[in-house]
């Protein structure tokens, strides 16, 4: 984990790895920086040859032809918010070309100079990370979300837009919390735990749990 998070003029253009929802909100992202995208890669054929924002769709995201030019020539961002094909795409780009993705912030986000963030994040528009904020890999933080300072987020986390995540937060690997959310100051959410759209959560979540509400209770699922 380091520092230097913020987007530079890239010497290299990005690949997206992923052309639907999230690719199109980190294509948006890279042009904020006037990053220029290389082209999109995505399993769906039907999305072959077509265009998006005037960036091609050249090929599904095992293409050799194009995946050899990571490393090289291009940066890689991975656009999906289903964390089970990130996963194997980021292992895939680890394994195959030895590199991490890029991280995708918009020009529009606030970070803290005071903050520590990994590889592969996404960060949209008026999001704001505080002083002290940790944040690993493969985080996907919405628009508008808030991260108080001290809040320290893993990896595979994605956290909804306009949520906000209280100082001195813990968020474990592979937590999703809904658009609107509260997570009070000092709470801890266990890996893989889900919260709900609008939930307030006051107290400490289990790995795996469930929360929905105001003030948040366990739901079964």
């Amino acid at each position: 984990m380091h520092s230097n998070y913020q987007l530079k003029a890239m010497d290299n253009p990005v690949i997206i790895l992923g052309a639907k929802n999230l690719g199109i909100v980190a294509l948006e992202i890279f042009q904020s920086h006037k990053i220029d995208v290389y082209c999109f890669l995505d399993d769906d054929e039907k999305l072959h040859g077509t265009e998006i924002n005037f960036v091609s769709v050249l090929g599904s995201t095992d293409d050799d032809g194009f995946l050899k030019l990571i490393g090289k020539k291009c940066e890689a961002f991975v656009a999906t918010d289903d964390n089970k094909l990130r996963k194997k795409l980021v292992e895939m780009l680890i394994e195959r070309r030895k590199v991490m993705p890029t991280n995708a912030i918009h020009a529009e986000a606030f970070l803290s100079s005071h903050l520590a963030m990994g590889h592969g994040n996404l960060i949209d528009a008026k999001a704001i990370l505080n002083a002290g904020v940790k944040i690993g890999n493969h985080n996907i933080i919405r628009a508008g979300a808030i991260l108080d300072y001290n809040a320290q987020i893993a990896d595979f986390v994605q956290i909804g837009t306009g949520s906000i995540v209280g100082d001195n937060v813990t968020i474990e690997e592979g937590v999703f919390v809904g658009a609107g959310a509260t997570i009070v100051s000092g709470v801890k959410v266990g890996k893989n735990a889900r919260i709900g759209a609008g939930s307030v959560v006051v107290q400490n979540v289990e790995a795996g749990e469930t929360l929905f509400g105001n003030p948040a209770q366990k739901v079964k699922v």
